[in-house]
Protein backbone atom coordinates (compact mmCIF):
# COMPACT_ATOMS: atom_id res chain seq x y z
CA UNK A 1 0.00 0.00 0.00
CA UNK A 2 1.43 3.38 -1.06
CA UNK A 3 1.21 6.63 0.87
CA UNK A 4 0.56 9.13 -1.91
CA UNK A 5 -1.36 12.38 -1.61
CA UNK A 6 -4.99 12.01 -2.68
CA UNK A 7 -6.61 14.14 -5.40
CA UNK A 8 -9.99 15.85 -5.80
CA UNK A 9 -10.54 14.81 -9.43
CA UNK A 10 -8.93 12.45 -11.92
CA UNK A 11 -9.53 11.40 -15.53
CA UNK A 12 -8.31 8.01 -16.72
CA UNK A 13 -8.28 5.77 -19.80
CA UNK A 14 -8.52 1.96 -19.73
CA UNK A 15 -7.91 -0.11 -22.85
CA UNK A 16 -9.91 -2.58 -24.85
CA UNK A 17 -8.53 -6.10 -24.91
CA UNK A 18 -8.38 -9.19 -27.09
CA UNK A 19 -9.13 -12.31 -25.05
CA UNK A 20 -8.52 -15.98 -25.90
CA UNK A 21 -6.03 -14.97 -28.63
CA UNK A 22 -7.31 -17.81 -30.81
CA UNK A 23 -5.87 -20.90 -29.09
CA UNK A 24 -5.81 -19.67 -25.47
CA UNK A 25 -9.46 -19.89 -24.47
CA UNK A 26 -10.00 -18.17 -21.08
CA UNK A 27 -6.25 -18.01 -20.34
CA UNK A 28 -4.66 -15.57 -22.83
CA UNK A 29 -5.31 -11.89 -23.48
CA UNK A 30 -3.60 -8.66 -24.49
CA UNK A 31 -4.36 -4.95 -24.23
CA UNK A 32 -4.85 -2.56 -27.15
CA UNK A 33 -3.81 1.08 -27.53
CA UNK A 34 -7.30 1.83 -28.82
CA UNK A 35 -10.23 1.79 -28.41
CA UNK A 36 -10.97 2.05 -24.69
CA UNK A 37 -13.08 3.79 -22.06
CA UNK A 38 -12.59 7.02 -20.12
CA UNK A 39 -13.76 7.80 -16.60
CA UNK A 40 -13.79 11.13 -14.78
CA UNK A 41 -14.02 10.70 -11.01
CA UNK A 42 -14.15 13.32 -8.27
CA UNK A 43 -14.69 13.59 -4.55
CA UNK A 44 -18.00 14.92 -3.22
CA UNK A 45 -19.04 15.98 0.25
CA UNK A 46 -22.13 13.78 0.57
CA UNK A 47 -21.58 10.04 1.25
CA UNK A 48 -21.95 7.36 -1.37
CA UNK A 49 -20.96 6.53 -4.95
CA UNK A 50 -23.01 8.21 -7.66
CA UNK A 51 -22.94 8.08 -11.47
CA UNK A 52 -23.67 11.57 -12.79
CA UNK A 53 -23.11 11.02 -16.53
CA UNK A 54 -22.79 8.20 -19.07
CA UNK A 55 -22.07 8.84 -22.73
CA UNK A 56 -21.48 6.53 -25.70
CA UNK A 57 -23.52 3.56 -24.43
CA UNK A 58 -26.70 4.15 -26.45
CA UNK A 59 -28.66 4.05 -23.20
CA UNK A 60 -27.74 0.42 -22.50
CA UNK A 61 -25.92 0.76 -19.16
CA UNK A 62 -27.56 1.10 -15.74
CA UNK A 63 -27.10 4.26 -13.67
CA UNK A 64 -27.73 2.57 -10.31
CA UNK A 65 -24.42 2.44 -8.44
CA UNK A 66 -24.72 -1.20 -7.41
CA UNK A 67 -25.60 -2.38 -10.95
CA UNK A 68 -23.02 -0.54 -13.08
CA UNK A 69 -19.61 -2.24 -13.15
CA UNK A 70 -17.73 1.06 -12.75
CA UNK A 71 -19.55 2.27 -9.65
CA UNK A 72 -20.00 -1.19 -8.13
CA UNK A 73 -16.26 -1.77 -8.41
CA UNK A 74 -15.63 1.58 -6.70
CA UNK A 75 -17.99 0.53 -3.89
CA UNK A 76 -16.05 -2.71 -3.48
CA UNK A 77 -12.77 -0.79 -3.42
CA UNK A 78 -13.99 1.62 -0.75
CA UNK A 79 -15.27 -1.27 1.36
CA UNK A 80 -11.89 -3.01 1.11
CA UNK A 81 -9.92 0.05 2.28
CA UNK A 82 -12.39 0.70 5.11
CA UNK A 83 -14.01 3.87 3.74
CA UNK A 84 -17.40 2.63 2.46
CA UNK A 85 -19.16 5.98 3.01
CA UNK A 86 -16.72 8.14 1.08
CA UNK A 87 -18.43 10.48 -1.40
CA UNK A 88 -17.52 9.88 -5.06
CA UNK A 89 -19.18 10.90 -8.32
CA UNK A 90 -18.43 9.31 -11.68
CA UNK A 91 -18.66 10.21 -15.35
CA UNK A 92 -18.29 7.31 -17.81
CA UNK A 93 -17.42 7.88 -21.46
CA UNK A 94 -17.74 4.71 -23.51
CA UNK A 95 -15.35 5.02 -26.43
CA UNK A 96 -15.69 1.43 -27.51
CA UNK A 97 -18.69 -0.59 -28.65
CA UNK A 98 -20.65 -2.70 -26.15
CA UNK A 99 -20.98 -6.35 -27.12
CA UNK A 100 -18.02 -6.16 -29.50
CA UNK A 101 -15.86 -8.91 -28.05
CA UNK A 102 -13.24 -6.32 -27.09
CA UNK A 103 -13.70 -6.39 -23.32
CA UNK A 104 -16.07 -3.45 -22.98
CA UNK A 105 -17.17 -4.28 -19.43
CA UNK A 106 -13.57 -5.01 -18.42
CA UNK A 107 -12.39 -1.62 -19.70
CA UNK A 108 -15.12 0.18 -17.72
CA UNK A 109 -14.39 -1.81 -14.56
CA UNK A 110 -10.65 -1.22 -14.80
CA UNK A 111 -11.15 2.48 -15.55
CA UNK A 112 -13.25 2.82 -12.40
CA UNK A 113 -10.82 0.95 -10.17
CA UNK A 114 -7.77 2.71 -11.53
CA UNK A 115 -9.48 6.08 -11.14
CA UNK A 116 -10.53 5.57 -7.51
CA UNK A 117 -7.08 4.24 -6.66
CA UNK A 118 -5.48 7.34 -8.19
CA UNK A 119 -8.02 9.62 -6.53
CA UNK A 120 -7.18 8.22 -3.09
CA UNK A 121 -3.42 8.10 -3.45
CA UNK A 122 -2.84 4.58 -4.78
CA UNK A 123 -3.75 2.74 -1.60
CA UNK A 124 -3.65 -0.60 -3.47
CA UNK A 125 -1.19 -1.99 -6.00
CA UNK A 126 -2.31 -2.93 -9.51
CA UNK A 127 -2.25 -6.63 -8.60
CA UNK A 128 -4.29 -5.94 -5.46
CA UNK A 129 -6.91 -4.34 -7.70
CA UNK A 130 -7.25 -7.50 -9.78
CA UNK A 131 -9.64 -9.44 -7.47
CA UNK A 132 -11.87 -6.36 -7.40
CA UNK A 133 -11.79 -6.20 -11.19
CA UNK A 134 -12.88 -9.83 -11.33
CA UNK A 135 -15.91 -8.98 -9.18
CA UNK A 136 -16.83 -6.28 -11.68
CA UNK A 137 -16.54 -8.74 -14.56
CA UNK A 138 -18.75 -11.19 -12.68
CA UNK A 139 -21.40 -8.48 -12.28
CA UNK A 140 -21.31 -7.73 -16.01
CA UNK A 141 -21.00 -11.23 -17.44
CA UNK A 142 -22.15 -13.60 -14.70
CA UNK A 143 -18.69 -15.16 -14.37
CA UNK A 144 -15.37 -13.65 -13.15
CA UNK A 145 -13.40 -13.97 -16.39
CA UNK A 146 -9.79 -12.88 -15.97
CA UNK A 147 -8.66 -12.90 -19.60
CA UNK A 148 -9.99 -9.38 -20.32
CA UNK A 149 -9.60 -7.57 -17.01
CA UNK A 150 -6.05 -8.83 -16.43
CA UNK A 151 -4.44 -7.29 -19.54
CA UNK A 152 -6.71 -4.23 -19.24
CA UNK A 153 -5.43 -3.63 -15.70
CA UNK A 154 -1.83 -4.82 -15.93
CA UNK A 155 -1.17 -4.07 -19.60
CA UNK A 156 0.66 -6.22 -22.13
CA UNK A 157 0.15 -9.86 -23.00
CA UNK A 158 -0.98 -12.00 -20.07
CA UNK A 159 -1.39 -15.68 -19.31
CA UNK A 160 -3.84 -16.84 -16.63
CA UNK A 161 -1.93 -19.90 -15.42
CA UNK A 162 -4.53 -20.56 -12.74
CA UNK A 163 -7.86 -19.01 -11.76
CA UNK A 164 -8.05 -20.58 -8.30
CA UNK A 165 -5.76 -19.48 -6.84
CA UNK A 166 -5.25 -16.64 -9.30
CA UNK A 167 -1.81 -16.82 -10.92
CA UNK A 168 -1.03 -14.36 -13.71
CA UNK A 169 2.08 -14.41 -15.91
CA UNK A 170 3.23 -11.47 -18.05
CA UNK A 171 4.46 -12.56 -21.47
CA UNK A 172 6.96 -10.64 -23.63
CA UNK A 173 5.79 -8.88 -26.80
CA UNK A 174 7.90 -8.94 -29.97
CA UNK A 175 8.60 -5.38 -31.09
CA UNK A 176 7.17 -5.72 -34.61
CA UNK A 177 3.87 -7.28 -33.51
CA UNK A 178 0.83 -5.19 -34.44
CA UNK A 179 -2.87 -5.94 -34.42
CA UNK A 180 -5.67 -5.26 -36.89
CA UNK A 181 -9.12 -5.41 -35.29
CA UNK A 182 -12.38 -5.38 -37.23
CA UNK A 183 -15.71 -5.07 -35.42
CA UNK A 184 -18.56 -6.05 -37.78
CA UNK A 185 -21.88 -4.52 -36.78
CA UNK A 186 -23.61 -7.81 -36.05
CA UNK A 187 -24.93 -9.11 -32.75
CA UNK A 188 -23.21 -12.02 -31.01
CA UNK A 189 -24.32 -12.16 -27.34
CA UNK A 190 -21.44 -13.31 -25.10
CA UNK A 191 -23.52 -15.73 -23.06
CA UNK A 192 -25.08 -17.33 -26.14
CA UNK A 193 -21.65 -17.76 -27.72
CA UNK A 194 -20.36 -19.34 -24.52
CA UNK A 195 -23.27 -21.77 -24.26
CA UNK A 196 -22.53 -23.14 -27.75
CA UNK A 197 -19.10 -24.41 -26.75
CA UNK A 198 -18.64 -28.17 -26.55
CA UNK A 199 -18.35 -29.53 -23.01
CA UNK A 200 -16.43 -32.62 -24.09
CA UNK A 201 -13.64 -32.72 -26.66
CA UNK A 202 -11.58 -35.56 -28.17
CA UNK A 203 -8.18 -36.08 -26.58
CA UNK A 204 -6.41 -35.60 -29.91
CA UNK A 205 -7.99 -32.14 -30.27
CA UNK A 206 -7.02 -31.20 -26.72
CA UNK A 207 -3.41 -32.29 -27.36
CA UNK A 208 -3.29 -30.21 -30.54
CA UNK A 209 -4.63 -27.17 -28.68
CA UNK A 210 -2.08 -27.57 -25.87
CA UNK A 211 0.68 -27.70 -28.45
CA UNK A 212 -0.56 -24.51 -30.07
CA UNK A 213 -0.74 -22.65 -26.76
CA UNK A 214 2.78 -23.76 -25.85
CA UNK A 215 3.98 -22.81 -29.33
CA UNK A 216 2.44 -19.33 -29.13
CA UNK A 217 3.95 -18.64 -25.70
CA UNK A 218 7.34 -19.95 -26.88
CA UNK A 219 7.11 -17.81 -30.02
CA UNK A 220 6.49 -14.69 -27.94
CA UNK A 221 9.54 -15.42 -25.78
CA UNK A 222 11.74 -16.27 -28.76
CA UNK A 223 10.61 -13.42 -31.05
CA UNK A 224 9.82 -16.16 -33.54
CA UNK A 225 7.08 -14.80 -35.80
CA UNK A 226 6.85 -18.00 -37.82
CA UNK A 227 6.25 -20.05 -34.67
CA UNK A 228 3.64 -17.52 -33.51
CA UNK A 229 1.90 -17.76 -36.89
CA UNK A 230 1.73 -21.54 -37.09
CA UNK A 231 0.64 -21.85 -33.43
CA UNK A 232 -2.38 -19.58 -33.75
CA UNK A 233 -4.97 -22.21 -34.61
CA UNK A 234 -8.05 -23.04 -32.53
CA UNK A 235 -9.51 -26.51 -33.02
CA UNK A 236 -11.84 -26.38 -29.99
CA UNK A 237 -13.79 -23.11 -29.80
CA UNK A 238 -13.53 -21.28 -33.12
CA UNK A 239 -15.29 -23.90 -35.30
CA UNK A 240 -18.45 -23.40 -33.21
CA UNK A 241 -18.31 -19.66 -32.66
CA UNK A 242 -17.42 -18.87 -36.26
CA UNK A 243 -20.93 -19.95 -37.22
CA UNK A 244 -22.28 -16.84 -35.47
CA UNK A 245 -20.05 -14.39 -37.39
CA UNK A 246 -21.09 -13.63 -40.99
CA UNK A 247 -18.30 -13.93 -43.58
CA UNK A 248 -15.86 -15.28 -40.99
CA UNK A 249 -14.00 -17.70 -43.24
CA UNK A 250 -13.93 -15.27 -46.14
CA UNK A 251 -12.48 -12.60 -43.84
CA UNK A 252 -9.81 -15.06 -42.71
CA UNK A 253 -8.92 -15.92 -46.30
CA UNK A 254 -8.56 -12.23 -47.14
CA UNK A 255 -6.41 -11.51 -44.08
CA UNK A 256 -4.04 -14.38 -44.75
CA UNK A 257 -3.73 -13.52 -48.45
CA UNK A 258 -2.78 -9.93 -47.55
CA UNK A 259 -0.03 -11.24 -45.26
CA UNK A 260 -1.43 -11.65 -41.75
CA UNK A 261 0.37 -13.89 -39.27
CA UNK A 262 -2.98 -15.01 -37.89
CA UNK A 263 -6.71 -14.45 -37.96
CA UNK A 264 -9.30 -15.28 -35.32
CA UNK A 265 -12.12 -14.19 -33.05
CA UNK A 266 -11.57 -11.58 -30.35
CA UNK A 267 -13.21 -12.84 -27.16
CA UNK A 268 -16.61 -14.24 -28.06
CA UNK A 269 -16.89 -12.02 -31.16
CA UNK A 270 -18.11 -10.59 -33.37
CA UNK A 271 -14.81 -8.68 -33.53
CA UNK A 272 -11.99 -10.45 -35.33
CA UNK A 273 -8.29 -9.70 -35.22
CA UNK A 274 -5.07 -10.40 -37.08
CA UNK A 275 -1.44 -10.11 -36.10
CA UNK A 276 0.95 -8.46 -38.56
CA UNK A 277 4.61 -7.44 -38.47
CA UNK A 278 4.00 -3.73 -39.09
CA UNK A 279 1.28 -1.13 -38.53
CA UNK A 280 1.14 -0.54 -42.29
CA UNK A 281 0.39 -4.21 -43.00
CA UNK A 282 -2.15 -4.31 -40.16
CA UNK A 283 -3.92 -1.31 -41.71
CA UNK A 284 -3.91 -3.00 -45.13
CA UNK A 285 -5.49 -6.13 -43.64
CA UNK A 286 -8.19 -4.13 -41.86
CA UNK A 287 -9.00 -2.14 -44.99
CA UNK A 288 -9.26 -5.27 -47.15
CA UNK A 289 -11.68 -6.89 -44.69
CA UNK A 290 -13.68 -3.67 -44.36
CA UNK A 291 -14.01 -3.46 -48.14
CA UNK A 292 -15.28 -7.05 -48.29
CA UNK A 293 -17.83 -6.48 -45.54
CA UNK A 294 -19.06 -3.31 -47.26
CA UNK A 295 -19.77 -5.32 -50.42
CA UNK A 296 -21.91 -7.60 -48.26
CA UNK A 297 -23.79 -4.68 -46.66
CA UNK A 298 -22.09 -5.07 -43.27
CA UNK A 299 -20.76 -1.92 -41.58
CA UNK A 300 -17.76 -2.20 -39.29
CA UNK A 301 -15.25 -0.35 -37.13
CA UNK A 302 -11.52 -0.93 -37.59
CA UNK A 303 -8.66 -0.36 -35.15
CA UNK A 304 -4.91 -0.63 -35.67
CA UNK A 305 -2.80 -1.05 -32.55
CA UNK A 306 0.40 -2.34 -31.07
CA UNK A 307 0.14 -4.36 -27.85
CA UNK A 308 -0.49 -1.82 -25.10
CA UNK A 309 2.06 -2.58 -22.38
CA UNK A 310 0.96 0.22 -20.00
CA UNK A 311 -2.67 -0.67 -19.33
CA UNK A 312 -4.76 2.16 -17.80
CA UNK A 313 -3.34 5.66 -17.55
CA UNK A 314 -4.14 9.10 -16.17
CA UNK A 315 -5.13 11.57 -18.89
Amino acid sequence: MKNVESKQEVKVFAPATVANVICGYDILGFALDKPGDEVVMRRKETPGVQIVNIEGDDGLLPWEAEKNTVSASVQNYLAQIGQPDLGVEIELYKQMPIGSGLGSSAASTVAGLFAINQLLGEQLTQKELLPLALKGEELACGYPHADNVTPALLGGFTLIRSSDPLDVVHLPVPSELHCAVVFPHVDVPTRAAREMIRKNVPLKDAVKQWGNIAGLVSGLFMNDYNLIARSMEDVLIEPTRAILIPEFYEMRKIAMEVGALSFGISGSGPSVFSFARSPELAAEIAEAIKSHLKKNDIDCNTYISSVNTLGPKVL
